[in-house]
């Protein structure tokens, strides 16, 4: 049956044999070949002068033929002979695959079979040596043809359980490459050239019409794309066949869905290109053709069922002044700024016996205790149950938002890759150093103030420009405010990185590092493909700076009201701070 098949019909035998004739060849006598060989010619004519410069040219060595037991023993029959290294003896491609091709004997995967021993080791003492080399050569020709998928053929492995199949696929896989997902695409090449001659036979006003794909043909090697109505004339070719006893099978509902299907493409690219000729009889280009997007992740309709449950029924934003989306949220965080100022005067740390965890330094309980609260609202964004709360009053909208979200955004995170597992150890970096130094409730004030008003930043920035599809989350703005409050306190001192730079230099400057932060975060703002919420972070910055400056003020306060001594001991009992014996040195 003569199939169309687009580029594979330039694909005959007589390429195939020329690219086996392109590797090294030699004169051999029959009786003194130890491999397995395909002979080509049987009495070759003596080569020439030109015929020698040729083959030593393409790396062939030609010798003369040599009996190896005398010249009465064996006949001198010179033969011209193709090697085949080993790799090339076991068919791996799909376009060398036999026409006498059977399933159920499938086809040899190396040169000699597995062994006694290795079908042992292999399989275990449950299977028999020639069933397990049987196994191999199924799945090895299924392979090659691109049939490991195919449900008709699996009767002729139903007799082996599914770990022998998986473990001499694997087997197979490891020891022998063959690229599967180019045999299958060929092999669904051939199926489609079927369907399509069918087509092409059964509408006659398409190849009226000029439809080239007939002209160019392609007949197949196998039985299975053949056609076995060559020279039958047209009545017997279209009477109906006679329904089968057995009634209609499920193969037979498989493939009529999918030349239902093959045929409605067809329809449709002959619609498109009706269309394209009339555009360019008029003069007009048609459109660029646009890739198909990848396959998207099938959600399950319980799923589909908490999202609609969870999200608003919102088809817009409602029309409102820009103030009063901004003034409940700009008087919660208001509130948050002079309850946590208070808080910090009035906080007196607790002696060692009256905490929770007496053993555990100040610095590290409080941010482990942060990193905690993060990690809890990111596991509750994995319950359906509780989107609904969550939406509500964990994210920050623009479009609807809610005043304690100025809050709770602070401690939520939806992703843990590339946000909650960057802010954490961030948090715990910067964070145990500046409760070290400033103590809890300077600590607490400094995170929650930095993100709240970061946030309350961000709303602004978004509902003054409108992008009311926005929405924002996490605790990058707090991290910004906590870390550039402990560069500004050390804003003249040198850092050192790993070590680096080495000694005699100081390293780099605190103010340096804030200028790094703020200088990254203003280019993204003025990025047009950044994701990141710059804004809060800015915000957060700007609050960590002041909250530094007070802080320091504050700190130098303390060492006036001690006394004018040079070096002082001290032990902070108002703050909490966990320094113990820490040398301070006083400007005069």
């Amino acid at each position: 049956m003569n199939c169309s098949l687009g580029v594979n019909a330039f694909r005959p035998g007589v390429q195939v044999a020329a690219h086996h004739f392109s590797k090294a060849c030699s004169r051999l006598l029959v009786a003194a070949a130890p491999t397995t060989t395909r002979c080509f010619s049987s009495t070759p004519l003596p080569p020439s002068t030109a015929q020698n410069q040729w083959h030593a040219n393409r790396g062939c060595l030609l010798s003369s033929s040599t009996p190896l037991f005398g010249p009465s023993s064996i006949p001198r029959i010179a033969v011209r002979t193709l090697k085949f290294a080993a790799r090339n003896r076991i068919i791996t491609h799909y376009v060398d695959l036999p026409p006498n091709y059977k399933d159920e004997e499938g086809l040899p995967f190396r040169a000699n079979e597995l062994a006694a021993g290795e079908v042992l080791r292999l399989f275990g003492p449950a299977m028999a040596t020639h069933e397990a080399n049987k196994l191999l050569k199924i799945l090895h020709g299924r392979r090659v043809a691109g049939t490991l998928d195919d449900p008709v053929l699996q009767v002729n492995t139903a007799a082996y359980t599914v770990k022998d199949k998986r473990t001499a696929l694997d087997y197979l896989r490891k020891n022998i490459y063959v690229d599967e997902v180019v045999n299958a695409g060929l092999r669904a090449e051939d199926e489609l050239a079927a369907l399509e001659k069918q087509q092409e036979e059964g509408d006659q006003a398409q190849t009226e019409e000029g439809d080239i794909t007939k002209k160019v043909g392609y007949k197949s090697r196998f039985k299975m794309y053949q056609d076995d109505t060559e020279g039958v004339d047209e009545p017997e070719k279209n009477k109906a066949a006679p329904p089968s006893v057995y009634g209609k099978s499920a193969f037979d509902a498989i493939r009529a869905r999918n030349e239902a299907i093959w045929k409605e493409k067809l329809k449709k690219q002959e619609e498109e290109r009706k269309k394209l000729e009339e555009e360019y009889k008029n003069g007009k280009a048609g459109p660029l053709a646009k890739a198909e997007d990848a396959p998207k992740r099938e959600v399950s309709a319980k799923r589909k069922e908490w999202e609609q449950w969870a999200m608003s029924d919102l088809k817009e934003p409602p029309k409102m002044p820009a103030w009063k989306r901004l003034l409940p949220s700009t008087v919660f965080v208001a509130l948050l700024v002079a309850g946590f100022l208070t808080y910090s005067q009035l906080y007196v740390a607790p002696s060692r016996e009256n905490r929770l965890w007496p053993d555990c330094p100040p610095a590290a309980a409080t941010v482990a205790a942060l990193i905690g609260a993060n990690v809890l609202i990111w596991f509750l964004w994995k319950i359906p149950v509780m989107w609904k709360p969550l939406l509500r009053w964990f994210l920050i909208s623009p479009a609807t938002p809610k005043a304690f979200s100025m809050l709770g955004a602070v401690f939520s995170h939806q992703v843990v890759w590339g946000h909650l597992i960057v802010n954490m150890p961030m948090l715990w970096f910067f964070g145990t150093r500046l409760h070290d130094e400033v103590g809890r409730a300077d600590f607490l004030t400094t995170y929650v103030l930095s993100g709240s008003v970061g946030f309350l930043t961000s709303l602004f920035w978004l509902v003054l420009k409108g992008n009311f599809h926005m929405t924002t989350l996490g605790a990058s703005g707090a991290i910004y405010g906590i870390s550039a409050a402990y560069f500004w306190m050390h804003r003249f001192e040198g850092f050192k990185i790993f070590g680096l730079p080495p000694d005699p230099y100081t390293g780099v400057q605190g103010l340096a590092f804030i200028g790094l932060f703020g200088g990254l975060n203003i280019w993204g703002l003025f990025s047009k493909n950044h994701t990141m919420d710059v804004v809060s972070h800015l915000g957060g910055m700007i609050i960590g700076i002041i909250a530094g400056h007070l802080m320091e003020q504050k700190k130098k306060a303390r060492l006036e009201g001690a006394g004018n001594t040079q070096h002082l001991n001290l032990k902070d009992q108002k703050t909490g701070s966990g320094v113990l014996d820490t040398m301070l040195e006083k400007k005069a």
